[in-house]
């Protein structure tokens, strides 16, 4: 797009500005790559000091900053801003409307308005999809499945038989909705596989990271509630109930029949046991390991997971886990000699 002008940007992000107004902004980037003509931001104190080392033109700051060598826009939030120019400066390219005479399908299948059908996609038996959806190439919607109105699918994802996703939703390249749970009976030595004729249910405005899996329910429902962002390669077992506004990082494994309260945060590969409650507003740090139930609110981290003020004792000890071996075996040694020697004087006593 063209460049637009300090107080452009400024006004349509109802923010004050400090500087040229007239200064064109032609592009956005971080605040180490920025170049002349960008607009950078400063959302974490400790990189205010490079606003006098970027060679940007102008930078979202916050209310607490009025001075720089370079324009300002000042916000509450400066991250939420920055954001909100990004989609100024680069607003979602949406397809044309249409189906594609090589997109299969089934003829009673329920298309709404304005849908957008690639190529090579394949829409099964009594599936519906809603308004202005759009259906990357080589996306599978099985028989009986529901996709909302305003929906993204990536390439390959896959939405299994009646299976449900909401609203607004969007879903990455390689996403599997609804694949067997892992259920399986042991009978002697082997195992015999569990029917799994539950579904997975969607709610709207999730967004699903590439290569993730959610399972269906062996009966009844797995459940990923509205505004929840998953991120890359995350694994959710069957009959999971994770709640409202949940974020989950990159390989985040959760067992089957666990559930997720609202607004939990899960960090890079924590792994959750199954039969569990996470309560709401719980935040876990990366690599942790959950074997037990969390209450609402708290802060845990390690293997297994501890209160978060315990686990950084916990690693504040192990990290001399090494001289307090050498230190106990020296105390150990001192121990014996001494009472050798107590048994010693004994001896010369009787």
């Amino acid at each position: 797009m063209r460049g637009m002008t300090l107080r452009e940007i400024a006004e349509r992000l109802g923010a004050q500005w400090v500087g040229d107004p007239d200064k064109v902004i032609t592009g956005m980037a971080g605040i180490d790559e920025a170049e002349a003509g960008d607009l950078t931001f400063v959302a974490n104190p400790r990189y205010r000091k490079k606003l006098a080392q970027t060679a940007a033109a102008a930078a979202i700051v916050p209310a607490d900053i009025r001075e720089a060598p370079i324009s300002l826009i000042i916000a509450s939030d400066p991250y939420l801003a920055f954001a909100r120019a990004l989609e100024i400066f680069h607003p979602p390219a949406r397809p044309a409307p249409g189906i594609s005479g090589d997109a299969w399908l089934d003829p009673s299948a329920r298309v709404g308005d304005g849908v957008t059908v690639f190529p090579f996609v394949y829409v099964g038996k009594d599936a519906v999809i809603g308004a202005r959806s759009v259906l990357h190439p080589f996306v599978s919607v099985g028989q009986g499945a529901r996709v909302g109105e305003d929906c993204v699918l990536y390439p390959q994802v896959t939405i299994r038989d009646l299976c449900v996703v909401g609203n607004r939703v969007i879903v990455h390249s390689g996403v599997v909705i609804g694949a067997d749970g892992f259920g399986f009976v042991p009978v002697g030595s082997r195992y015999r596989k569990i029917p799994q004729v539950g579904i997975v249910r969607i709610e709207d405005d999730v967004e699903i990271g590439a290569s993730s899996c959610i399972d269906r329910a062996t009966t009844g429902e797995t459940r990923i509630g509205r505004g929840t962002k998953i991120d890359n390669l995350v694994q959710v077992a069957h009959n999971v109930q994770i709640g409202e506004d949940v974020i989950l990082v990159s390989q985040v494994g959760i067992s089957g029949s666990t559930s997720v309260g609202d607004r939990s945060v899960l960090g890079g590969q924590v792994g959750v046991v199954g039969h569990i409650r996470i309560g709401r507003d719980v935040k876990i740090g990366a690599k942790s390991g959950i074997h037990s139930p969390i209450a609402d609110g708290k802060v845990v981290s390690g293997i297994p997971g501890l209160p978060y003020q315990d686990f950084l004792k916990t690693i504040a000890v192990y990290k001399h886990l090494p001289q307090l071996r050498e230190r106990v075996l020296a105390l150990e040694r001192e121990l014996e000699a001494l009472k050798a020697a107590l048994g010693g004087s004994k001896k010369e006593g009787s």
